[in-house]
């Protein structure tokens, strides 16, 4: 409720973009009417009805700034959580701002830096390269020569965002209480794991230490360019990297003009990205053709490093097997991928699971693996994994949305060229790495070292179990299924079992009466008949009704 007032401008503003694009029953829903004093005829259930519900959260996003815009071209890398029509809409998101003054520009980087401008540059280009939501760009020269691009943060965009986020993460917690669906798709993980990106993306040092680690896999090679990042002149709010000169990937006729080889651009771009994504396990992701350009020797310069993603050992290793797995067509194999990758619920259902990833294999069954798009097998296999409600490791997510970001760029450059075979030699490595002598001893002597860690630790952990049961603190809970179907059949055995208790104590009675008149030479008589005979009568029809009940259950 605090952040509520704190912020209750803010809130009001998000309030009416819902409603103005046909939201106003979620403002409902999440109690914002009563929460903001907001006049009731307001709200509205009809939506625009020229938009689709695409279009409708893209303008709500666009109406709340940067911060939202930045959330939503991030959520649009999510395809295992979103479905297609909202991802196709959120990737149209822009992320232009108007350029904040130069004067604003200077300031900033003389107070980050804590010295007048002049001492650290001999020129500085006013007019930005580029501006977006969280900073700009502006060329400059370092007193020694160097020729620099600079990226200065936004005067209050951390403000804003934290603002934004604090006040999103209030939302979620007020709609998990009211909207089950946002708990089913764990929408607060989700904004958490965005908030943290976002947050990163902030930190412009982080950036550069991403652009240290990138130009360090391809050291050796002169075809790919990593700009150098300039230390001394880099803060959280600034970053101070090589001026690289070149044409972007967007502009295509002017590359073909200019008489640039564009298949061995591809080929460039292609072996890059796999390289990264395979071998070292650590990716640009977000290779669109404005972060991408060729210098004048044809080499290939990747830029903008602020989104990155990781895979470890493990995440590769299932990864691959994904892929195999798809290449053979084999479900079985598809499911046990998927499985290691994300989390099955406890409700989730596998032979719905299996039945899904059978119709997705059939759509592939016909068209060669060298045609396939590997982006979009990707996404279509994690878009299998959202229905059943598995979560799949964002940095996954983030892998596919860069494969078909890369292959959207390759197929404007050489359409003929298949990254399915480029990739063949990257996965055949992967494999051999995955079982050659050295990786299975590191997971056997980790695997036994981990059982001996393991044993170790019963004993303290079994003095943590009695003092828990001693204190009465700990609780075991037991779920059966078909519960009430066992009770029946538990009932049907304890009647039988005091049945033929009782058939048994009567036999013992009929018993000592024989065993009586025998000694005393006398038969006891009841009526018209001996006792021993209706005994032995009762006897047999009980005897009798026990076998039919026994053969009527079906069991013996």
């Amino acid at each position: 409720m605090a952040v509520r007032i704190r912020h209750a401008g803010r809130y009001r503003e998000i309030a009416m973009a819902l409603m103005r694009h046909g939201f106003g029953y979620m403002v409902e829903e999440l109690g914002l009417f009563q929460v903001l004093s907001l006049p009731r005829r307001w709200i509205t259930h009809e939506a625009p009805e020229t938009k689709t519900i695409g279009e409708r959260i893209r303008h709500v996003l666009e109406d709340l700034g940067p911060t939202f815009v930045k959330l939503g071209q991030l959520a649009s890398t999510r395809s295992d959580l979103l479905p297609d029509h909202i991802i196709q809409e959120l990737v149209k998101l822009q992320d232009q701002v108007p350029p904040f003054s130069p004067q604003t520009a200077r300031g900033i980087l003389e107070q980050e830096l804590g010295t007048p401008i002049e001492n650290i540059l001999s020129w500085f280009d006013d007019t930005p390269i580029a501006a977006a939501s969280i900073g700009q760009v502006h060329a400059g020269k370092l007193k020694t020569g160097e020729s620099v691009a600079i990226k200065i943060q936004r005067p209050g965009a951390m403000h804003m965002i934290s603002r934004d986020l604090e006040i999103l993460s209030d939302l979620v917690q007020l709609a998990e209480k009211r909207l089950q669906w946002v708990v089913r798709y764990q929408t607060s993980r989700l904004v958490e794991e965005f908030s943290n990106a976002m947050l990163a993306e902030l930190d412009y040092s982080q950036e550069g230490r991403n652009t240290e680690k990138i130009a360090m896999q391809f050291e050796h090679d002169p075809h790919i360019v990593i700009p150098t990042i300039y230390w001394p002149y880099t803060s959280t709010r600034i970053l101070t990297m090589e001026y690289v000169e070149g044409i972007t990937l967007n502009r295509r006729e002017e590359l073909f003009e200019q008489g640039y080889d564009l298949q061995k651009t591809a080929e460039r771009l292609v072996n890059g990205m796999l390289h990264q994504i395979f071998i070292e396990g650590f990716f640009h992701a977000d290779p669109h053709p404005g972060n991408l350009l060729v210098q004048k020797d044809g080499s290939l310069a990747f830029l903008d490093f602020g989104m990155v993603g990781r895979l470890d050992e493990e995440m590769k290793d299932h990864l691959s097997s994904l892929i195999i797995a798809l290449m053979r067509k084999n479900t079985d194999s598809m499911v046990r991928a998927i499985l290691r990758l994300g989390m099955m619920p406890e409700d989730g259902d596998m032979n719905e699971l299996r039945r899904d990833l059978d119709r997705l294999r059939e759509e592939y069954y016909n068209i060669p693996f060298a045609n396939i798009s590997m982006g979009k097998a990707l996404n279509d296999l994690f878009g299998v994994a959202q229905r059943h409600a598995i979560i799949i490791p964002p940095d996954l997510t983030l892998l596919g949305k860069s494969l078909l970001t890369m292959e959207g760029v390759i197929e404007k450059l050489d359409p003929t060229l298949s990254i399915i075979d480029m990739a063949e030699p990257f996965g055949k490595k992967l494999i051999k790495e995955r079982f050659s002598v050295n990786r299975l001893q590191k997971k056997l002597f980790g695997g036994v070292s981990g059982l001996a860690e393991a044993i170790i630790d019963l004993p303290g952990q079994a003095r943590q179990i009695s003092s828990l049961i001693s204190k009465g603190k700990l609780k075991v809970e037991i779920s059966i299924p078909e519960l009430e179907s066992l009770m029946r059949k538990l009932d049907q055995i304890s009647s039988r079992l005091s049945f033929s208790i009782v058939l048994l104590a009567f036999s013992i009675i009929m018993v000592g009466l024989i065993i009586g008149a025998s000694l005393t030479q006398q038969t006891s008589i009841l009526g018209h008949f001996s006792v021993i005979t209706l005994g032995a009568v009762v006897a047999v029809l009980m005897l009798i009704w026990m076998i039919i009940s026994i053969f009527r259950s079906g069991r013996f």
